[in-house]
């Protein structure tokens, strides 16, 4: 089966990791009550490998920062349009995302979001 994913990168400050988690953990079961197939994230553990950019590098994550790697899962990418325009009209998402973009203590940085969809290869 071929599908298609949303892939994300972002670096979120260490100290409020565990707020994120909460609000990641509820957004996961959001974008799934929508349709997407999986919703993951992980964050960065020993990821330098030496002749290469890491991707606290890529995403211009500070020493105080952790580095986020995630995906959704859909069926194809016109599901992908479909469940992500149902989720943007989700108002849980409005309440879950605002006190993470509270200026007082900025936690996700939409512009240092590195973001793409993807269509299988392999």
């Amino acid at each position: 089966m071929k599908n298609y994913i949303d892939g994300f990168v972002l670096p979120i400050p260490r100290a409020q990791l565990n707020e994120y988690k909460l609000v990641a953990a509820s957004v996961a079961e959001i974008w799934k009550e929508h349709g997407a197939i999986a919703y993951f994230e992980y964050v960065d553990d020993g990821i330098k490998l030496e002749g290469t950019r890491s991707f606290p590098d890529f995403a211009g994550a500070k020493e105080n920062e952790a580095t986020i790697f995630g995906w959704v899962v859909f069926e194809s990418r016109q599901d992908r349009d479909l469940v992500n325009e149902r989720v943007a009209k989700d108002p849980r998402m409005g309440e879950l995302i605002a006190p993470l973009l509270d200026p007082s203590s900025l936690i996700f940085d939409a512009e240092r979001m590195i973001f793409g969809g993807f269509k299988s290869l392999v």
